[in-house]
């Protein structure tokens, strides 16, 4: 039991997509820019990595070895046309928001490197929890990335003034606030792991 929570868990802590492995920053570097986005992509993403993790592991022995990686984009892009097209219909403004980034999902390094590490090696239930470790993993540093941005480039946080009289910083609008923002969060993150060892 202890091992099958560590794996759920290391997709948050030790391996995260965001601020351990380095992954999927093409996306946060676009969509974090409100919370709202932020944790909208994320959750995308999870769903994405769950489903195609699940059929992946379910298929891994019937997929020839010369054609496993179009196969797995295959089913990845099963799941992020149903994302796509569920927020088509239901979510017409926040579709627009992530733009193009929701159907970059098919090639995000994230998806497509569990699949190929982790799905297509491992059982099922094993890489349902790493599926869903990862994507908490990824939906947390987009949520982290996207309240700071939002708030101190907006002085807003969900739509809610939260600093009155603030003056935005306008850079933290804009992809550059982006990376200055993940930069520091790695260097914290990288100096609280050093002081744990």
């Amino acid at each position: 039991m202890k091992n099958l929570f560590n794996e759920f868990l290391k997709g948050i802590i030790k391996e995260n997509p965001t601020f351990v492995l380095l992954l999927g920053l093409c996306p946060t570097l676009a969509v974090s820019v409100s919370m709202i986005n932020g944790l909208s992509m994320g959750l995308a993403a999870t769903f994405v990595i769950l489903g195609s993790n699940l059929i992946i592991s379910s298929i891994k022995r019937s997929i020839p070895d010369k054609i496993r990686i179009p196969c797995f984009i295959v089913v990845i892009a099963t799941f992020v046309t149903i994302i796509e097209l569920v927020m088509k219909a239901y979510s017409p403004a926040l579709n627009r928001a992530l733009g193009i980034y929701v159907p970059l999902i098919v090639v995000n390094c994230i998806v497509l490197g569990r699949a190929e590490a982790f799905a297509s090696k491992q059982r099922v239930f094993n890489s349902l929890l790493d599926g869903l470790g990862m994507g908490i993993g990824f939906t947390l540093a987009l949520v982290l990335i996207s309240g700071i941005r939002e708030s101190l480039g907006s002085g807003r946080l969900l739509g809610i003034t939260i600093f009155k009289g603030f003056e935005p910083v306008l850079i933290f609008s804009m992809p550059s606030g982006a990376l200055l923002i993940i930069g520091l969060l790695l260097g914290f993150f990288s100096l609280i792991k050093g002081k744990r060892s």
